[in-house]
């Protein structure tokens, strides 16, 4: 996440997170041409980036929609295109080096998505209990 430095906005390195996750994005959406993964990778989004001090690696969260199934064939097509990827972000971004990208599946918007549902149905049973008691 995104850490502000007193009075000067964010650092270099949230700056550059940022837009490498931008353009990863737009790279995995419009420019991947893997036919093993292309049309999954619609259910995928970039979530976050975080950049080593000296630039030289990136972890690269995302999530997916997917089933387990196709979250397996993700992880390893994104695996396999990462040097494409590298290569198509030095084209893109002007930094003296480009971070080698580490893939990492980030659940949380899966927790997320489960505890909500959990609390609706905790939701629904108090009102269920709440009717039948008056």
């Amino acid at each position: 996440m995104a850490t502000r430095r007193s009075g000067h906005g964010f650092s270099r390195s949230d700056r550059v997170s940022e837009q490498i996750r931008r353009e990863l994005a737009d790279l995995l959406r419009f420019h991947l041409k893997d036919p093993r993964i292309a049309a999954k990778l619609t259910l995928v989004t970039v979530t976050d980036v975080e950049i080593s001090p000296d630039y030289a690696h990136a972890k690269v969260f995302y999530t997916s929609m997917a089933d387990a199934d196709a979250n397996v064939a993700i992880a390893e097509g994104l695996k396999r295109s990462a040097g494409f990827l590298r290569r198509e972000l030095g084209k893109r971004i002007r930094i003296h080096q480009t971070p080698e990208l580490h893939f990492v599946y980030d659940a949380s918007v899966e927790h997320g998505t489960r505890l909500s549902h959990l609390i609706d149905q905790a939701v629904e049973s108090d009102r269920k209990l709440n009717d039948e008691n008056e």
